[in-house]
């Protein structure tokens, strides 16, 4: 399998989607890695297998009219399988296996045969000591915008999944471009307050445009510097606290003309339509959401041009 991903919004050949079924039961609130997850168990609303097994028929669908491959990993019994950008991210011409929180170890094993699918070496296992997860990478060309948590609290913060370690790391393993770190906003119980990964953020959707939701990073010149690198707020549709929380950033580009949102997502649907001139494909996905991810979070993409 040959592997290529430099961008957000390259044709997209072949993809990882994740699996609905077999999720088991609705976790405890201890037993919950994200804010949103925690405030679904909380309120009873958690939810139901069959709902999520409908909305990603829905995204694979339009995967497929596009023409896109779509792999699944193998099931593992009661375990959320639905989030493979967690699981692992490429970049280039290599994967990297993430270091995921080590409940969820049973994900990785569940891509095996994919991984025997793929050269040894263009597969990188992380040092234990680094910690890194799709989410919080963006690709830009020669450019990795990585979200991280660089505190001494670290350890203590289910949210902070990738720590100052993966921006050394992900330095040597590209020495030829540039890594932009980014400090995102945490909080293990406020969905309102906290950004789980980079791209609850933030997202590139093509053209030269990104979405952006300012209060994410905890320095205000991290977002400016982003503005600034795309050339300016008229090449950005900034969200509203509101629509952050909805997760209207985890969007998912086939194409640089093509982006697949959510289709509650009213305001940057129009935009997108209307003032950016792309094609707006809609799912339902409202109900995944409540577990803390939406579209981009539900894929690893492994072929794009």
């Amino acid at each position: 399998m040959e592997l290529h991903v430099t961008s957000e919004t390259g044709r997209l050949k072949e993809v990882v989607l994740g699996l609905p079924t077999d999720n088991g039961p609705v976790p405890s609130l201890d037993k919950t890695f994200d804010s949103k997850s925690y405030e679904s168990v909380l309120h009873g609303v958690y939810p139901l297998e069959k709902d999520i097994a409908a909305e990603m028929s829905a995204f694979e669908a339009v995967l497929r009219k596009y023409g896109v491959s779509v792999l699944r990993p193998n099931p593992v019994h009661d375990c959320n399988q639905v989030f493979s950008r967690d699981v692992g991210f490429v970049i280039d011409d290599k994967i990297i296996v993430s270091n995921i929180i080590p409940d969820r170890q049973e994900e990785i094993d569940a891509y095996g045969d994919i991984y025997s699918q793929i050269h040894y070496k263009n597969i990188y296992n992380l040092p234990e000591a680094v910690h890194v997860e799709g989410g919080d990478v963006i690709l830009w060309g020669d450019v990795i915008f990585l979200g991280q948590y660089a505190f001494e609290d670290y350890p203590m913060v289910k949210t902070a999944r990738t720590n100052r370690l993966a921006l050394d790391y992900l330095r040597m393993l590209f020495p030829g471009k540039t890594i932009v770190p980014l400090n995102l906003r945490k909080s293990d119980t406020d969905p309102y307050e906290g950004i789980l990964h980079l791209d609850c953020t933030f997202m590139p959707v093509g053209r030269g445009k990104a979405i952006i939701y300012r209060r994410g990073f905890l320095n205000p010149r991290d977002a400016d510097h982003i503005v600034e690198m795309f050339g300016g707020p008229q090449n950005f549709f900034e969200l509203t606290t509101e629509e952050m929380y909805w997760m209207n950033s985890n969007v998912f580009s086939i194409s640089e003309d093509v982006v697949v949102t959510e289709e509650h997502f009213y305001r940057l649907n129009n935009h997108l339509r209307n003032v950016w001139g792309m094609t707006v494909e809609t799912v339902p996905y409202r109900e995944i959401s409540k577990m803390g991810g939406l579209l981009r979070c539900s894929t690893l993409p492994l072929r794009r041009d």
